[in-house]
């Protein structure tokens, strides 16, 4: 990823062509008199594209649809709970 530094004027003058960098992976350090004042990044994918890339690449397998929720393996007893023990038996 790049990492591009940009004035406002500059920025303002020629936007269009600043965000096309920005789509295209670029990132831009806007600054005011020579410093930073703030930063434009482009969005990274939603959840569901990245498994997607991931599925296309042949690297994970997914059926595209959710987890059925399990039953607890174990129960506590009383009222403590599973970190509370987890805990205790770490000091």
């Amino acid at each position: 990823m790049t990492e591009m530094t940009v004035g406002i004027r500059e920025l303002k003058a020629r936007l269009s062509n600043y965000m096309q960098q920005v789509k295209a992976g670029a990132t831009l350090v806007i600054t005011e008199r020579g410093k930073p004042v703030g930063r434009i990044v482009p969005l990274s994918p939603a959840v569901e594209a990245w498994v997607q890339e991931l599925v296309q690449a042949g690297l994970i397998a997914w059926s595209g649809h959710k987890l059925v929720p399990m039953a607890p393996v174990a129960r506590t007893r009383g009222r403590r709970t599973v970190a509370d023990l987890l805990l205790e038996d770490r000091e």
